[in-house]
């Protein structure tokens, strides 16, 4: 027999979906049947899969040792660097600056990513637990440098999918692209992903396939040749920055997917850039009254490097 009391950080959530994580190598018909069976009690009661369960329950599985064993899979840390640059961080929540080469979810099983390095870094501090993987909740393309959230805990990571979800989280980038752009604006566009190509093309008309993207653009200084923007996400497709602006004629310097390769050339042997100039500088959490467990109002941003700070300086004449 085995006891699981909730605690605030577990309350709420469904109970079959509790039983997935706990019994993580059991079939999803076993739990069901186990529940219908009452070889699993809520509060030594018959429950069913759909209940939620609230702080100050007691899940007790009238199960053998062996067969809890048989179904249930610890997880070993990850064997990755714990080496991440911590922006914000409370107990629920982390959010980091992820470097440029770094993927934010791993490609390969045990493969070097954010995520991983941010689990290794929670097991470090102790904070690890059985029943959850932390893991991140938006993620930015491998050559792309910034801010990427993380949900420590089940509360965490549930209420941050929601922000982005509900556009209550906002994201800000700061990019340079060939080209002049004087007034703010917003782009709309319909992207379609090659995923065997891992490019996307882009359209002004909804089509089979396509997702509708938001791209609103704002310029900081430009130079008669090329513009420092800040740009607000309101959509997360792949390549969406990069794509969009390309699509409208002001393509993101140092990009080799969809950048202009005379202007990345100039960068290139002016100041050694060698992927896309293009920072998740700020996230900006604004729950507007919505009754949250743990999200409140955040406003968190990044520095530029000393790199990138040359570049903005020599080009636009501006100290960010």
């Amino acid at each position: 027999m085995k006891e699981i009391f909730i605690d605030e950080e577990n309350e709420g959530q469904r109970l079959d979906k509790l039983l997935f994580r706990y019994l993580n190598k059991a079939p999803k018909s076993f739990v069901f049947k186990m529940l219908r069976k009452k070889n699993i009690k809520l509060n030594k009661k018959a429950a069913s899969p759909e209940t939620k369960v609230k702080k100050g329950d007691i899940v007790t599985l009238f199960l053998a040792d062996e067969t809890i064993a048989a179904f249930r899979e610890k997880k070993s840390p990850p064997k990755v660097s714990a080496d991440v640059d911590i922006i914000y961080e409370d107990k629920d929540i982390i959010i980091a600056d992820k470097p440029v080469g770094l993927l934010s979810q791993a490609d390969r099983p045990g493969g070097d990513c954010l995520n991983l390095r941010l689990i290794s870094y929670m097991d470090k501090k102790g904070e690890l637990r059985d029943d959850f993987v932390p893991s991140v909740c938006n993620r930015l393309d491998r050559n792309t440098r910034g801010l990427v959230t993380f949900g420590k805990t089940l509360r965490g990571a549930r209420e941050l999918s929601m922000g982005f979800r509900e556009h209550f989280i906002k994201k800000y980038y700061l990019t340079v692209v060939k080209g002049v752009v004087c007034e703010e604006k917003n782009i709309k566009a319909f992207i379609s992903k090659d995923s065997e190509k891992n490019i996307v093309t882009v359209g002004s008309r909804a089509e089979k396939d396509n997702a509708e993207t938001s791209t609103y653009i704002m310029p900081v200084a430009n130079n008669g040749s090329y513009t420092l923007l800040k740009i607000r996400l309101d959509t997360g497709k792949t390549h969406q920055i990069r794509a969009a602006l390309s699509h409208e004629g002001l393509p993101v310097v140092g990009d080799r997917k969809y950048g202009d390769r005379a202007a990345n050339e100039y960068f290139k042997h002016k100041y050694g850039l060698k992927n896309q100039f293009l920072i998740c500088y700020e996230i900006s959490v604004e729950p507007n009254g919505r009754d949250l467990k743990v999200l409140k109002n955040i406003n968190v941003r990044t520095v530029c490097n000393e790199h990138e700070k040359n570049v903005i300086k020599a080009e636009f004449g501006l100290d960010f």
